[in-house]
């Protein structure tokens, strides 16, 4: 079963908590237990398995990342000024993968899914969210 999750991000840089959307798309699946894929399209946007019970978290990520691919230093801004962007979402990947037990998104207690987008604020942003059968 495949569906989408569109998000609007607000700032340039923003961590998005779709861990509700995508455990309902795990239930609307009927799947019981296989994987469940977490895909962001679009090459400045990333998706990040992390804590989701403390605001901090996402801005320590957004802070962490600009300190190792801070704005404006690179080739790329020559073109359209969002080197860092497409940096920041290649550090942490374009993609989660994770265990569907039991009908339910096997994420552990403080967990949560986040889509990331480094160059916003922007809307119509997706991630593809796929459910595969065990059987």
């Amino acid at each position: 079963m495949r569906t989408e999750i569109h998000v609007t991000s607000q700032a340039r840089e923003e961590l998005i908590d779709i861990t509700e959307a995508v455990r309902a798309a795990v239930a609307a699946s009927g799947i019981r237990d296989g994987i469940v894929s977490v895909y962001a399209q679009g090459s400045t946007s990333a998706i990040m398995v992390q804590e989701n019970c403390d605001a901090s978290v996402p801005t320590d990520v957004i802070t962490c990342l600009r300190q190792l691919a801070p704005r404006g230093v690179w080739l790329h801004d020559r073109q359209d000024g969002n080197g860092d962007a497409h940096l920041k979402a290649g550090i942490i990947g374009p993609s989660e993968t994770l265990p569907i037990l039991d009908g339910k998104l096997g994420l552990g207690r403080w967990q949560g899914l986040f889509f990331c987008d480094f160059d916003g604020p922007r809307a119509g942003r997706t991630a593809v969210v796929t459910c595969i059968a065990d059987r």
